[in-house]
């Protein structure tokens, strides 16, 4: 597998390139040349890649391959919660053993990918890693321990790569569109008709914060509750007046987690969450659910997955307190996200005109990991 960076003014499109990859004060775009490139033989041709994408509150790991007509189909696709931001908020940095169990998803994510004969790897880092005083030490850490170094991009770039990997499996690229990410430290929300984005904007508003902040983590009261929302609608207040669209569509653990919960699948189904519709009396129907019960009577909740269960309601409250924003009664739920932008703009843009992503021989639920999306894996 090689890992290189951006290529020179001039480069053959099939040329590797051998890069510095020190944390830069900009964003490094990671793209590879394939295995059937000059000086590799009669190796066989490979065009599958894979993106690691490393959040507040979970890894993802997307490995997809690229077939002869630009059409993505994927491989593997699970997360792993790891809460690298733990404690972020109160202290502004990110702790040890946050970032000892998120090197070592990665440096297992890196092995799968490797082992699945991908030829390319993207790595990137949001909210967390931005926002940490000490990310450079963190950064450099993870480095020493997988050999790879993370790509922090910026808050918008999130926001107009989740719109990407959200638009190129479900738009018709006609209609207008607001994509809102959840995610643990932060939010995104992207406004855009087709697959033009016209306006996006992060705001650092996430569930793993907001469980930190008020103790959503366990049963509260009502008033620390309403105090919780309050702060939700003056931190989301920037979402109000804007313009409505055909549809909203709510990506990210807390939607996918509620809308399984809703349809009451005892194993995660990705085919029946996407394209669900949560409505705004389900929601609230579940935060007072999660209000009312500890760690234990949470994971014991049929649809939840377990190791969410400490930042639901949190992830829940910040669902509902945008859709009141936006004004809408619901929203449309999928299980894409950031890592499907990361693979089509890195790794191809032939894909942003074919059909919707698919499975290769189905998938399987990794009922045991999950975050801002669901741990699904290639069968077989």
């Amino acid at each position: 597998m090689v890992l290189t960076g951006e290529r020179p003014t001039g480069g053959s499109p099939s040329e590797e390139v051998a890069v510095d990859l020190r944390p830069h004060d900009h964003p490094l775009r990671l793209v590879v040349g394939t295995l059937d490139t000059p000086g590799h033989g009669n190796a066989r041709p490979s065009h599958r890649y894979a993106v690691v994408d490393v959040g507040t509150n979970s890894v993802k790991l997307l490995v997809a391959e690229r077939d002869a007509k630009g059409r993505w189909q994927t491989v593997v696709d699970r997360s792993e919660i790891t809460r690298l931001g733990e404690g972020l908020a109160a202290r502004g940095t990110i702790g040890r053993k946050g970032v000892a169990r998120t090197a070592a998803a990665i440096d297992e994510m890196l092995a799968e990918a490797r082992q699945k004969d991908v030829v390319g790897v993207a790595a990137v880092g949001t909210a967390g890693l931005r926002l940490a005083s000490n990310r450079d030490e963190v950064l450099a850490e993870i480095a020493a321990r997988t050999g790879t170094w993370i790509e922090i991009i910026a808050g918008q770039e999130e926001s107009r790569l989740g719109f990407l990997g959200v638009e190129t499996a479900i738009g018709d690229g006609r209609e207008t569109l607001v994509v809102v990410d959840t995610g643990g430290g932060s939010s995104q929300f992207t406004f855009g008709h087709g697959r033009e984005v016209d306006e996006q904007f992060s705001l650092n508003v996430g569930a793993v914060r907001y469980t930190e902040r008020f103790g959503l983590s366990r049963r509260v009261s009502r008033k620390t509750l309403r105090a919780a929302c309050a702060a939700l609608a003056v931190d989301l207040a920037s979402l109000e007046g804007r313009r409505t669209a055909d549809d909203v569509v709510a990506m990210g653990g807390a939607a996918t987690n509620l809308a399984s919960v809703m349809l009451g699948l005892p194993t995660y189904d990705r085919d029946l969450v996407d394209g669900a519709v949560l409505d705004a009396r389900e929601v609230d129907r579940q935060i007072e659910l999660y209000r009312r019960a500890n760690v234990t009577g949470r994971r014991a909740t049929v649809g939840l997955q377990p190791k969410r269960a400490e930042v639901i309601l949190a992830g829940a409250c910040i669902v509902r307190t945008v859709m009141t924003k936006l004004g809408r009664d619901s929203v449309t739920v999928t299980s894409r996200g950031l890592r499907h932008g990361v693979m089509v703009d890195r790794f191809g843009t032939a894909s942003l005109a074919a059909e919707p992503w698919s499975p290769i021989g189905g998938s399987r639920v990794q009922a045991d990991e999950t975050d801002d999306a669901v741990a699904i894996a290639a069968s077989g």
